[in-house]
């Protein structure tokens, strides 16, 4: 982004849980695989984005690098991409641990990240373009276009709502979230909801549409989990 813009929205500023804690950090994978399957997703995706071995990659929100990790057994290079420096603390011994050497880690996000190699073949991101409010969505799908090669693609897994019924389905997925993981899930789903920026579907598609891509395919689970496999239009 360019420096001049005082007003840029600080991507750094913990939303939601906050995972520049330690402790934070260190549970995230024990209570995430409650009610996912880190392992399983990682390749569906990567079966989705259908990588080569010359392909690069750049993954949104890192996280604790199970999908860095595993995109990295697929494709030549991977940028990895947080704003908790604990979480890229984490995923560095992960790395070290597994004597992988083909992944780049940044302390940075959508609107910080500068990508000063050739554009890659592939972006993804699961659970973090929602902490962006919409205008800055919109700022971030629009760099990501501009990282990618000419029919590169984009893979978005997030909280994304169908309009119909989205109240219920939100307390749905509350419950959900409380029946297998308790107190500590339920509370950290109404977080998400009360603090975070979610958006409808139709949001989402006129910001992917507006920003250059094409979108593949659509699944809305439950009509609050969104995915979408995108291609960058020429």
């Amino acid at each position: 982004m360019d420096q001049e813009i005082v007003w840029q929205y600080d991507e750094f500023k913990q939303i939601g849980k906050d995972y520049s804690s330690q402790s934070e950090v260190e549970v995230y994978d024990s209570s995430h695989a409650t009610f996912r399957d880190l392992e399983a997703e990682s390749l569906r995706v990567l079966d989705l984005l259908e990588l080569k071995e010359s392909d690069a990659l750049i993954e949104f929100g890192s996280g604790s690098g199970t999908f860095a990790l595993m995109a990295s057994q697929r494709c030549r290079h991977v940028h990895a991409v947080d704003v908790s420096l604990a979480m890229l603390d984490l995923s560095r011994e992960k790395t070290s641990h597994a004597g992988v050497s083909n992944i780049e880690y940044h302390h940075a996000g959508f609107l910080t990240y500068e990508h000063r190699e050739l554009p890659v073949q592939a972006v993804a991101t699961t659970l973090a373009l929602h902490h962006l409010p919409d205008f800055w969505k919109g700022v971030a799908l629009k760099r990501v276009h501009n990282m990618l090669s000419p029919n590169g693609k984009l893979y978005i897994n997030d909280v994304i709502l169908e309009e119909t019924n989205a109240t219920e389905n939100i307390k749905a997925l509350i419950e959900h979230q409380a029946a297998v993981g308790g107190d500590f899930m339920r509370e950290d789903a109404e977080a998400h909801f009360r603090e975070e920026f979610s958006t409808y579907d139709w949001v989402m598609e006129g910001l992917l549409k507006r920003s250059g891509f094409t979108i593949v395919s659509k699944s809305i689970e439950g009509g609050v989990l969104g995915t979408y496999l995108c291609r960058r239009s020429a």
